[in-house]
């Protein structure tokens, strides 16, 4: 991150350079390597589908409500508000905190997370307009074929047709490292052009305190309460409660790189909900053992 944040402040396109090439061909390749890699069984499914569900409620939630939508008026501001870091800070946090029996909840999570990301993100950012239409199905359909997420997921079904997941899931997982020092690589670039930006870095609208406050407090929150109302356990609970209370993700980063879509936004966000997590994530574990 820190080579990234010096290039970041000599090179300011550098960054979508990098995240086109990343998106085509790194996460499909990343989404098959923790597939293929940690196996799938029915916790990590649900745990993933979970995540995919209370996302994509609230994601429809904001956009039908005008009370929310004049909020978070756009995709960039939702989508940061609701993808978490969970692949980069959340796994390895939770496998810092909790039993290594409920690392499936954890990777569930993210998996759920990152497909709702690739899938619906891309799509989402690329509609030319912003108001309350529903996208149409066509396009809806084109976007979960073509979307990188998509295609790691063709992939890891035909590694099991031909019965080579075990061979490729260790290939994938070198590739895969790769991916994540890219990935960190492009958001030390975009906090190199924030801090650049003097006496602008905190300098935040109330649309992006909302999105913030939103990642941070409100999603945990929701699951949470989602979580009690499944008969989670306390581990169980703990794993998805940690992951939604990541900050902002970097993939939201890569697509408003990739498709140049407020691309300030997203930064500012990431990096905002970055520092404000180094005390929320150790309160929000303090509150999860209070509560049970």
């Amino acid at each position: 991150m820190i080579f990234g944040f010096f290039l970041g402040k000599k090179n300011p396109k550098i960054s979508e350079y990098i995240a086109r090439p990343l998106i085509r061909f790194g996460i499909p390749l990343s989404v098959m390597g923790l597939l293929l890699k940690e196996g799938i069984d029915i916790n990590l499914i649900k745990s993933a589908f979970l995540a995919f569900s209370i996302i994509g409620f609230l994601i429809v939630l904001i956009n039908i409500c005008p009370i929310f939508k004049k909020r978070l008026p756009n995709y960039t501001l939702q989508l940061a508000g609701l993808i978490g870091n969970t692949s980069f800070l959340g796994i390895p946090i939770a496998m810092a905190l909790l039993p290594s029996k409920t690392i499936n909840f954890t990777i569930g999570f993210d998996l759920g997370t990152t497909l709702f990301a690739w899938i619906f993100g891309p799509f989402f950012l690329q509609e030319k307009s912003l108001d309350n239409n529903i996208p149409n199905i066509k396009g809806l359909l084109n976007a979960l074929i073509n979307s990188p997420a998509s295609r790691g997921i063709i992939g890891v079904l035909l590694a099991y047709i031909f019965q080579i997941d075990g061979i490729l899931g260790n290939f994938l997982w070198i590739p895969a490292r790769v991916v994540i020092a890219l990935a960190i690589i492009i958001v030390g670039t975009r906090l190199g052009l924030i801090t650049n930006q003097k006496g602008k870095i905190f300098d935040l609208n109330e649309e992006i305190k909302f999105s913030i406050l939103l990642k941070l407090f409100i999603l945990p929150f929701i699951i949470f309460l989602v979580s009690k109302l499944l008969n989670f356990n306390f581990y169980q609970s703990s794993a998805v409660i940690l992951q939604a209370g990541t900050p902002t993700a970097i993939s939201t980063i890569l697509m408003a790189e990739a498709y140049r879509v407020k691309q300030k936004i997203a930064s500012k966000i990431l990096f905002t909900t970055t520092l404000i997590s180094i005390i929320t994530i150790p309160i929000l574990k303090i509150l999860i053992n209070a509560v049970n």
